[in-house]
């Protein structure tokens, strides 16, 4: 399984869900299998996704799901010990560990090479850490949505891509739509 088999079978799952989704081709797949205003795309900002959705999950009561990237998580490892010292039991992070950089070229990351994110995650401080193969994916899921415990999934993959089209949202829209689904949940 590649990546976007993983999104497309999670679907079911997280579509309820407030999601924040990783900059370039996880944002791309999941706005073409299922765009929902509760989809909060990335377009500019590698690294963030997991930190935008910590900050999220920190200040109301719904669930929040980051679906991040192995390399987005490399490229801003503070994210780790930051949500490990700052838990928030309706916060799960998902990292898509394909050992590359899918948006740019499959280039080889360190998670496909010798560095564990979920061991890294772990020396972070996280303690509720979970590996698991695309195949168990949405099991992990729900688990950890049930659990009302912080959760990083790290969910290991084949690398690959398909061919997406470009998400025609302006940011603004998207972050306005996204608003507007946060505020309905905090009212």
């Amino acid at each position: 399984m590649i990546r976007s088999d993983v999104i497309k079978d999670l679907i079911p799952v997280i579509t309820d869900e407030l999601v924040v989704c990783n900059i370039g081709l996880p944002s791309q797949e999941l706005h073409m299998m299922d765009d929902q205003p509760t989809n909060f795309y990335m377009l500019g900002t590698m690294g963030l996704a997991s930190s935008i959705g910590l900050g999220l999950a920190l200040t109301q009561k719904s669930k929040v799901i980051a679906i991040d990237g192995d390399g987005s998580i490399l490229t801003n490892l503070g994210t780790l010990p930051t949500i490990a010292n700052n838990p928030a039991d309706n916060f799960v992070l998902f990292i898509v560990d394909n050992g590359s950089y899918g948006s740019t070229g499959d280039q080889p990351t360190y998670a496909g090479m010798k560095t564990s994110l979920a061991a890294v995650a772990s020396a972070c401080g996280c303690e509720n850490v979970v590996e698991c193969q695309a195949e168990d994916a949405v099991e992990t899921m729900k688990a950890a949505l049930a659990s009302d415990k912080m959760t990083i999934i790290v969910c290991k993959c084949e690398s690959g891509n398909i061919p997406v089209p470009v998400i025609e949202l302006d940011a603004p829209v998207i972050k306005h739509r996204f608003m507007e689904e946060v505020k309905k949940r905090n009212a």
